[in-house]
């Protein structure tokens, strides 16, 4: 690919900032349209039917208007509910967001692995036959948070969120003796793209130390081995943020640093 490549990344929200932030330092040479559907979040809120049924033709609208190389659905409950719609419908490649329970299972050394993410995504088969393909023996927890992605958003625009709203949503992923390191969870899934948002603040409120896995930096290789060699340039501009619900985003410096420091229109 000689020209600069286009790349859209979409999310039911603010979420998919933590892919964009990852797949931007993998492709500095790509120009970038975030895609936020805020005037259908949360996706929690909607049956599996009525989120297909909102986001393929909402998708094929996005495509003739932008006409990307390549489509991040940053999203764990769009990818594991629309995406095989999604490469049905349009020819364009599409890389998807799916709970890292496999390399997680592979890398526990307890045995006790948490998956944290969406009431919807924890409970979708999709996300169950991950666990009995890929679990290699582990005891895994499945913890569907009810408000923990509305808490990413609420901070990132800029209102406070306490600790004690964070924890609750946060403790049923710890499992097992505080006081025996050998048998107690010691890898948390992060199932929402959300969830990164908040990490420094969970990792202060853990009882015990984990590890946490973020599924961003893989997207982001796989985004790259996708488009193929760079350019050779680094591009400066094409960094736009859009709202379903057609407000303008306001966050102003607050976006810079997830689009690789340039200004977003």
């Amino acid at each position: 690919m000689t020209k600069s490549p286009t790349i859209l990344v979409f999310d039911s929200g603010l979420g998919g900032l933590t892919v964009l932030r990852e797949v931007v330092a993998a492709r500095p040479d790509a120009h970038y349209t975030y895609v936020a559907d805020d005037a259908f979040f949360p996706y929690g809120n909607h049956s599996e039917d009525e989120i297909i049924a909102r986001v393929v033709p909402l998708m094929g609208k996005l495509i003739g208007a932008h006409d990307p190389d390549l489509v991040v659905i940053a999203c764990n409950t769009a990818s594991t509910l629309v995406l095989s719609h999604l490469r049905a419908a349009y020819s364009v490649p599409f890389v998807g967001t799916v709970p890292a329970i496999k390399p997680a299972c592979a890398r526990s050394k307890t045995r006790r692995v948490s998956v944290l993410g969406t009431k919807g995504t924890v409970k979708r088969e999709y996300t169950r036959a991950l666990i009995r393909d890929f679990a290699l023996g582990c005891e895994v927890t499945l913890v569907g948070s009810p408000e923990l992605a509305s808490l990413a958003e609420r901070e990132l625009s800029g209102h406070p969120i306490s600790d004690a709203d964070i924890l609750a949503e946060l403790a049923p992923c710890f499992v097992g003796d505080a006081k025996d390191a050998g048998a107690r969870t010691d890898i948390v899934v992060l199932a929402c793209t959300h969830y990164p948002l908040l990490l420094g603040r969970m990792e202060k409120l853990a009882p015990w130390p984990v590890e946490w896995i973020d599924p961003a930096p893989a997207i982001a290789r796989r985004v790259s081995d996708l488009l193929g060699p760079h350019c050779g340039t680094i591009a400066q501009t094409g960094a736009e943020m859009i709202f379903t619900s057609n407000r303008v985003h306001g966050l102003g410096s607050t976006l810079t640093p997830f689009f690789g420091g340039r200004a977003v229109a």
